[in-house]
């Protein structure tokens, strides 16, 4: 069986993690092999000084932010390639999009963040979870990270995903039922997964 990354992107609060799990489980109970990822990686040493600065205990400017979220990218890598040869779908809650949409919403070149991540395995399936920035607030009112809390921020982050949308992605829109949601990831991911 061929192996697959497939990388879940959005807001916060779009759903990522929820349909991540969500089709972890129904992709194994077809005895496939899969393996679900976070980016950040908070157990890993780029990951916990990431958190630091979430939490407000760091401050680096907005182009070191965005080089610790692709290092700790890269620290999966070799992972993530032997993984997806040996036939492994890959399920990633934030991946690449991530940098360009956050970076670009903060005056960074998108085209310095896509170059610097040329060398990362690249998604087979790009999944947008899309909602609107009251939608991303009023799902998680309490314990918001710096850019959780900056709505006009979100909105730019959402132009930046909207802009990416290319050949390789799915837009789904989130703000409805999750079963809906579920099963429009489902039917983008199976069409990947036909031989």
């Amino acid at each position: 069986m061929t192996g697959l990354l497939i990388a879940f992107e959005g807001l916060d609060q779009s759903g990522k993690q929820t349909q991540a799990e969500r089709l972890r489980d129904r992709l194994t109970a077809t005895a496939r092999r899969v393996r679900l990822l976070s980016f950040p990686d908070y157990t890993t040493s780029i990951g916990q000084e990431i958190g630091h600065a979430l939490r407000g205990q760091r401050q680096y400017a907005a182009d070191v932010m965005q080089l610790l979220y692709v290092a700790n990218r890269y620290e999966w890598k070799p992972q993530i390639e032997g993984e997806r040869a040996a036939g492994t779908v890959l399920l990633c809650d934030r991946y690449l999009a991530s940098s360009i949409a956050y970076g670009e919403a903060q005056g960074l070149d998108g085209g310095w963040l896509r170059d610097v991540q040329r060398f990362l395995p690249q998604p087979d399936l790009t999944l947008l979870l899309d909602i609107a920035p009251a939608t991303s607030a009023r799902r998680k009112t309490v314990d918001r990270d710096a850019y959780e809390r900056d709505l006009a921020l979100l909105a730019r982050v959402r132009e930046s995903y909207l802009r990416q949308v290319s050949a390789t992605w799915t837009r789904v829109d989130a703000d409805r039922d999750r079963e809906a949601v579920a099963e429009d990831v489902y039917a983008a991911v199976t069409e990947r997964l036909r031989p």
